[in-house]
């Protein structure tokens, strides 16, 4: 336990990563406070508390957006664990104001307090996304390393899938996306993201408060809500095959992504934590490896025993990215981060949690958020 820190606040500590953050921080003896809202995308629209929450720690139903419900807890606490957020890119297109309230408002929030009232805390840590990096790094054959923008709607409706270099206008090959590649947000709740790691770190540096931001790659696991069509593809893929339903491909379904679980998160603020030459810096959380989404959908069909195929649609979504994973190599020198849990054992871990899910708790909604994309021209 780093010297002079005992109480430690988890906002979101009700949430998917938060709480296995919460559940380490108690193994370890810290005297944790949940801060949390009980979102009903999330958490259901009684908003009960999670059976899976800690029943050691302290919980407080508050929300982010009120500041005056922060100030006491933060006068409390040696450090801040900042998960809280609402999550969702598709959505966020068309719920503008509720994602700025929820992540850049809140973020502000806890910022205006740590600046304007009494407190000890001594280390942030605040949960960012590689959503802010739009697409990932790439690599020309003539040209070197590049950050190609979005592609575009004509492009995309020629099925040309892949990025061209912004130079040269030959196909590039996707890289490891590295911490210094420019930031591109594509959506409102990448850019609320941006918002919540850069204002921490600013008023970090600014004010002397140790800042670390952790920017997770595509994270999956046990206590992801599998009734929220707004998470992350592992968990749409299995409520969608549990219901008896093919999962759905947008592009060639050829896209590259980095899968990390959940526990591998929560170590990652962990050694955050405890780190002691980390500070004022931003760190990707993955694995550093890549699965296509059409090889993903493919395996988890298997881990389920399914014989079921996976749809691919030819249809793509505005704003949708083609390649990103990680470069973790900052991780792995200052926070000593290496990724523990293989993919395969992840999602047999995931499968066996699936199996002890009441049937209200796996409600495949993906046909309706899939219908309100489309309302709003986001889904081509």
């Amino acid at each position: 336990m780093p010297l002079g820190i005992e109480n430690i606040l988890v906002t979101g500590g009700a949430g998917f990563i938060g709480s296995y953050i919460v559940d380490l921080l108690i193994d370890e003896d810290y005297n944790v406070i949940i801060f949390d809202n009980l979102e009903p995308q999330v958490h259901g629209s009684k908003q009960p508390l999670p059976k899976y929450l800690n029943t050691t720690a302290q919980f407080r139903k508050n929300d982010m957006r009120v500041k005056e419900d922060l100030v006491e807890t933060i006068s409390e606490v040696d450090v801040i664990f900042h998960q809280a957020a609402a999550v969702g890119v598709g959505q966020s297109m068309y719920q503008v104001s509720k994602y700025i309230h929820s992540n850049t408002l809140g973020t502000a929030n806890l910022l205006d307090v740590l600046v304007n009232k009494d407190h000890n805390v001594k280390k942030l840590v605040v949960a960012s996304s590689m959503s802010i990096y739009g697409e990932g790094r790439y690599i020309c054959e003539d040209c070197g390393s590049v950050s190609p923008d979005l592609r575009s709607i004509e492009q995309m409706k020629k099925k040309e899938w892949e990025l061209r270099c912004p130079k040269c206008d030959k196909t590039a090959a996707p890289a490891p996306t590295d911490e210094d590649k420019p930031l591109n947000p594509t959506s409102i709740y990448a850019m609320s993201k941006r918002h919540q790691e850069e204002m921490c770190l600013l008023i970090g540096k600014t004010y002397g408060i140790p800042t670390i931001a952790l920017r997770y790659f595509n994270v999956y696991g046990p206590r992801q809500a599998l009734s929220n069509p707004y998470t992350g593809v592992v968990a749409i893929f299995s409520s969608r095959i549990l219901n008896g339903n093919q999962p759905i491909l947008y592009e060639d379904g050829n896209m590259k992504r980095d899968f990390i679980h959940v526990k591998d998160i929560a170590r990652a603020n962990l050694l955050a934590l405890k780190s002691n030459n980390a500070d004022y810096r931003t760190y990707n959380i993955g694995t550093g490896t890549y699965i296509t989404i059409k090889d993903l959908a493919k395996r988890i069909l298997g881990i389920y025993n399914s014989e079921l195929s996976p749809i691919i649609s030819d249809e793509f979504r505005i704003g949708d990215v083609r390649h990103c994973y990680a470069d973790i190599s900052l991780a792995k020198k200052y926070l000593g981060f290496t990724p523990k849990i293989k993919l395969t054992e992840g999602l047999k871990g995931l499968l066996q949690w699936v199996s002890g899910l009441d049937k209200e708790q796996i409600v495949d909604k993906f046909d309706t958020a899939e219908a309100e994309l489309e309302k709003k021209g986001l889904k081509v």
